[in-house]
């Protein structure tokens, strides 16, 4: 098994946790897209991007396919409830992450993104931020009291956030949130699935 991932991107990110999450014995080539990258990609990935998983004669190119293939081709742990209506449940919120957030993550980290568009962008992912707090009251977990493939994409976007420029307040109200994060971050498959390129991120939240 190859795993094609970007060095600093969130999709890739969330791919090397479940990687991590599950111990998969695999062979991470890293690639910065703003240099060089894989000459086969082309011919792997017809859109000719990162993140590709390729498992012997399988070869898959759209990151939620590639979790989910991950989750059923290793499964244990899971990381999709098993009843069908907690499943549904669980793809919905996905669902969300990829129509509300990641547009804005995608925008925000293209680095010919104008000011006044991240600035735009930022007001909105700050809005986004702000409305999960409550939710976060209801379980260990997004929504849920085990760890989950939503818990993965939060993982990338929220440990993006201080270099993306937005703040989590220390205030009681966010502490939900705040929790959340040290739960999340302190996995060590967390640490596991970073880059030396992604804890350089570190430098930038200070």
């Amino acid at each position: 098994m190859i795993f094609y991932s970007e060095e600093k991107g969130h999709y890739s990110h969330m791919v090397r946790l479940v990687l991590a999450e599950k111990d998969i014995s695999c062979e991470v080539k890293e690639f910065d897209p703003e240099g060089s990258l894989p000459d086969e990609l082309p011919a792997i990935n017809p859109y000719n991007k990162l993140p590709v998983l390729v498992d012997r004669e399988v070869t898959i190119y759209e990151p939620r396919i590639i979790l989910e293939y991950l989750d059923e081709r290793f499964p244990h742990p899971p990381l999709l409830p098993i009843y069908p209506n907690e499943k549904a449940e669980c793809k919905l919120l996905i669902h969300r992450i990829e129509r509300d957030w990641l547009p804005l993550i995608d925008k925000m980290m293209d680095p010919k993104v104008s000011q006044k568009d991240f600035d735009k962008l930022k007001k909105e992912l700050v809005s986004l931020v702000s409305g999960i707090v409550l939710v976060l009251k209801e379980k260990p977990y997004f929504m849920s009291d085990e760890f989950t493939l939503v818990d993965c994409y939060m993982s990338a976007i929220l440990y993006r956030l201080p270099y993306l420029g937005v703040t989590v307040p220390d205030t009681k109200s966010f502490s939900t949130l705040r929790n959340y994060q040290k739960k999340l971050f302190s996995r060590s498959s967390f640490d596991l699935s970073l880059t030396d390129s992604e804890r350089d991120l570190k430098y930038s939240f200070n």
